[in-house]
């Protein structure tokens, strides 16, 4: 699929999308369209599934009729393996495009229920099965019931039919194993209601390049790994991010305290190809009640919530994962606490990256503690690295990845690199384009030394700046002005002068032609 073509999908997506807008707002219509994509997708692999099974028998999956013996039997026989390959299980009668076209029909055909019924029974149908958990209230957030979709049955009936149809038109290509098609327009998408709906929205999504670097960062020297976890996994997309960048990862790990976006990230995970067996999302705090206990990554990435506020109960002082370091982060101030509780959890091969405010690079009390013992303890903080402000939705703040590595390839130093200049404005928001990334990443990965671009701090100049890691005091960006020749100046100001004499001159000529006073 060419650049041009996906981009005329993703704006049919888009337009779809916005067909159910009407009073909702983007968190609202965003559950909708996207649950309808993923109910399509996973409709569509099965078709394909079940094709392949039925090969041999020259029986499309589809034509199957459900009321015979004979159909119920190929029925039973197809449900078995479909539920221990995809993980789920629909009838030929429930597939997206048969409910479309019965709601399509000139006979105004009422489908709610039916609807309503069918994401029901994707879920019923894993019951008792390794993928229960995985599909388990998927749907909850598709009320289709609701008012919000209009004030009579009539109506919500009529505008999903319409909803239906439009996404039936378009081909994801899930035949195709080479493409993504789907997988990159469900990110598009997400980006979208991210960016279009401010803060609240943009909580679940972590910008496509700020992900990218993260990425990147992560998998330096990997072709493979073993595991990768995102303790505030949002959307899920991070998580595939890393994946991209690699060859194969074994396990996802993630975890969301957000119910809505929970169900979106799991999502997410199915509708990119990743098995119900590969990835493990939990629904929870993190750092109250963390999920994956003896898990040890080989690659940790997380855009957690800025500053946000914790328990910060005295009890977790007990906590292994932070009973090393004698102090909590502030209860009003959560940073420190999500890299503690990641590295509890980074293996000893492993890299972690994680975005931050800048705040945590120089505030002190219980933060400099933390950032000292990491430092000068643990020797685990392998690069800090600015980015510019203004880059992610709902917030102009500017931002810092803090890399850490329990085993350091370069123990004697710590990377700075100041990347908060370089950056293309675009409307209102701050973008990085890919020579920003790459010259990012490239410094990370070769330790770089670039004048008024990255800096090798030495351990003991951090500790002569007392553990304050605020990276112009490793990075000089000055530029000094350049000096003024006063003569020179003095010059053209009399040259002006004069030149401002003789203009004074030719319009007193024209005004005295004229019969005018100048």
């Amino acid at each position: 699929m060419s650049e041009e073509q996906k981009k005329i999908l993703e704006q049919q997506l888009w337009n779809i999308a916005n067909t159910l807008r009407g009073k909702m707002n983007a968190d609202e219509f965003r559950d909708y369209i996207l649950g309808f994509i993923f109910y399509k997708y996973l409709a569509e692999k099965m078709e394909i599934y079940a094709n392949s099974i039925l090969e041999k028998d020259k029986i499309q999956f589809r034509n199957i009729d459900e009321n015979t013996a004979e159909g119920i039997e190929y029925i039973e026989a197809i449900r078995e393996e479909s539920l221990e390959t995809l993980g789920y299980f629909l009838k030929p009668s429930e597939l997206f495009s048969e409910i479309a076209k019965r709601g399509n029909g000139n006979t105004n055909t009422f489908i709610l229920e039916d609807l309503q019924k069918i994401l029901t029974n994707i879920q019923l149908s894993t019951m008792g099965t390794q993928s229960e958990e995985d599909f388990d209230n998927l749907f909850e957030d598709m009320d289709l019931n609701s008012t919000k979709l209009g004030k009579s049955a009539e109506a919500r009936n009529e505008i999903i039919v319409k909803v239906l149809v439009h996404l039936d038109e378009i081909d994801f290509k899930l035949n195709d194993t080479e493409l993504d098609v789907l997988g990159d327009a469900y990110e598009y998408l997400i980006g979208q209601f991210a960016s279009g709906a401010g803060k609240k929205a943009g909580e679940f999504y972590t910008p496509q390049e700020v992900s990218k670097i993260l990425a990147k960062i992560v998998t330096t020297g990997k072709n493979r790994l073993k595991s990768v976890y995102d303790p505030t996994c949002g959307s899920g997309s991070l998580l595939l991010r890393v994946a991209r960048e690699v060859k194969d990862v074994n396990n996802f790990y993630g975890q969301e305290m957000n119910r809505t976006t929970y169900n979106l990230a799991r999502m997410n995970m199915i509708l990119h190809g990743v098995h119900y067996l590969k990835f493990d999302i939990k629904q929870e705090d993190t750092l109250e009640h963390p999920q994956h206990e003896g898990l040890l990554a080989e690659a940790i990435v997380a855009n957690p919530p800025f500053s946000a506020n914790w328990s910060a109960n005295t009890l977790h002082l007990s906590n292994e994962r932070f009973s090393q370091y004698g102090k909590l982060a502030p209860a009003s101030k959560a940073d420190f606490a999500f890299v503690q509780h990641m590295i509890h959890h980074l293996a000893e091969n492993g890299t972690m990256a994680i975005v931050l405010p800048h705040g945590v690079l120089f505030r002190g009390a219980a933060e400099l503690h933390i950032r000292k013992y990491l430092i000068e303890q643990k020797n685990y903080l392998d690069a800090v690295i600015g980015l510019p402000a203004n880059i992610f939705c709902g917030t102009s703040i500017p931002t810092c990845i803090l890399v850490f590595k329990k085993c350091k390839e370069d123990p004697d130093h710590i990377l700075f690199i100041d990347s908060s200049k370089e950056f293309e404005k675009v409307k209102n928001q701050n973008m990085l384009r890919k020579n920003h990334i790459d010259k990012i990443v490239e410094t990370y990965r070769n330790r770089t030394v670039i004048g008024k671009y990255s800096h090798l701090a030495t351990l003991q100049e951090v500790a002569e700046n007392d553990y304050n890691l605020n990276i112009p005091r490793y990075v000089d960006t000055f530029e000094p002005e350049s000096e003024i020749d006063i003569q020179a100046v003095m010059q053209e100001i009399k040259s002006l002068e004069a030149k401002r004499a003789e203009l004074d001159k030719e319009i007193d000529f024209y005004f005295k032609e004229l019969g005018l006073v100048f």
